[in-house]
């Protein structure tokens, strides 16, 4: 296999190892708060928005150290124990306990954090300034399946349920544990690349560390890994772009949770609502894939740069946001177990929720295919740490949203993401801009970012 083919196949790979785990990994998110929901009478006493924040707050913190740990572990091996623990965490659900729940939750954010470095620094490993944009398409669609098949299950399983038994939950959480670990072991298929360096390493650096794997040369590795992620982490490009990757979190935490906890707690929807949560991430599922398909694997055709598809994005959201104004009751997020007879300003519709939800995909992958891209461009050296800073702001912002979704009514969680999502595609113009007088300059044809 040619060393391009065989780049082209670890992205494939990578893509499909995602896919598996998240398939497990965002179907549990998805319909977490629903299953909680009807756990609570007995003597479990979890939240699950409260869990999701705890991920999401671990995963920033660790997001500080994850590229030291990646450079001692390697990013393959570094993929595999993060994918147990992600199949830990399902697991949980098979047999809850609240003590369980929560430490699953402390340490599947560890192992997010490690994940998506790993992921970051595969994927600029296996790419050039030429392929970037389309590999990261090609991932893009590849992870966003998950979406489809995982509620696919939960729409046909939970159709005309009104209550999710025991015996439901476990045989839903057993398959999704099971299709988690098969993720986890694909990723022993990714090839290694030659003289590739390692995450936080640069020129000098190699010179001074050699080729050597003793301990001491992983812990300076590790060292050098650390001060990259602080360094990078104050350029003006990154904290431009922290904006951006700060909607992206506001935005995963609305769709992956949120969003499917306000279907299914609308009683107008009859005895449709809880299999309506599976069809939701359906519909947001193609809408991702569709987005990672246009906007990755055909990113050589377009000579306009990242910015038309950000501003795509950004007004897809912005008329989601305002249908599910007008469609949803301003106590969905927060409802009871009951759940909400209140209506909004229209009859509560389930087709424009349908499309509220392919909405919601499609413009999440406008801002994430091009993020990514846009990152492998300009931290293709130090894509580990570059990787990780995007990462650790992403997650303190879903942390965050996860925190006020226990408290705050539809609106003010709306109003929210218009003002993040304005600031942040502004930024990201900024960057983009900048990043095509770089490309002008060294005398490259702007279409190949």
């Amino acid at each position: 296999m040619s060393p391009e083919g065989k780049k082209l196949f670890n992205i494939i790979i990578l893509g499909v190892s995602f896919m598996f785990i998240f398939t497990a990994f965002q179907s549990c998110g998805n319909i977490a708060q629903t299953v909680i929901t009807n756990l609570n009478n007995t003597d479990f006493h979890g939240s699950g928005y409260t869990s999701m924040s705890i991920i999401y707050g671990v995963l920033s913190a660790s997001n500080l150290i994850s590229p030291s740990l990646v450079a001692i572990v390697g990013p393959q091996f570094s993929m595999v124990i993060s994918g147990v623990f992600y199949s830990l965490y399902i697991a949980v659900f098979i047999q809850p306990a609240t003590w369980a729940f929560y430490t699953a939750s402390v340490l599947i954010g560890i192992a997010a954090a490690v994940l998506w470095t790993a992921q970051g620094n595969c994927l600029t490993e296996n790419s050039d300034e030429n392929t970037i944009g389309r590999n990261s398409g090609i991932f893009w669609a590849l992870l966003q399946f998950s979406l489809i098949f995982g509620n696919l299950y939960i729409y046909l399983a939970w159709q005309g349920k009104t209550h999710i038994s025991e015996s439901d939950r476990r045989t839903v959480f057993i398959a999704l544990t099971v299709i988690s670990l098969v993720g986890t072991v694909l990723f022993f298929l990714i090839r290694k690349q030659e003289d590739t360096k390692a995450p936080g390493d640069d020129d000098s650096t190699n010179e001074i560390l050699g080729e050597s794997s003793s301990a001491r040369n992983k812990m300076m590795k590790a060292v050098a890994a650390f001060k990259k992620s602080i360094t990078l982490s104050f350029t003006k490009e990154m904290l431009l772009l922290s904006v951006t990757t700060a909607y992206t979190g506001l935005v995963l935490t609305f769709f992956s949770g949120v969003y499917g906890t306000c279907i299914g707690a609308v009683n107008r929807f009859g005895s449709e609502e809880k299999s309506l949560i599976g069809l939701s991430g359906i519909f947001i599922g193609v809408g991702e894939i569709l987005g990672g398909g246009i906007f990755g694997l055909l990113s050589k055709k377009s000579r306009s740069g990242r910015n038309p598809v950000v501003m795509l994005g950004i007004l897809v959201h912005f008329i989601a946001f305002y249908l599910i104004f007008f469609n949803m009751p301003n106590d969905a997020p927060i409802a009871p177990m009951e759940g909400t007879d209140q209506v909004a300003y229209m009859i509560p519709s389930k087709e424009v929720a349908m499309l509220c939800s392919f909405l919601l995909g499609l413009g999440d992958s406008c801002f994430n295919t091009q993020l990514l891209s846009i990152l492998g461009f300009l931290y293709s050296e130090d894509s580990a740490p570059a990787f990780a800073i995007f990462k650790f702001v992403q997650s303190i912002c879903a942390a965050v949203a996860y925190f006020y979704s226990n408290y705050f009514l539809l609106q003010w969680q709306l109003l929210i993401m218009v003002l993040v999502g304005f600031f942040g595609t502004i930024t990201f113009f900024t960057v983009e801009w900048g990043a095509a007088a770089a490309l002008a300059a060294r005398g490259s044809d702007y279409s190949s970012i």
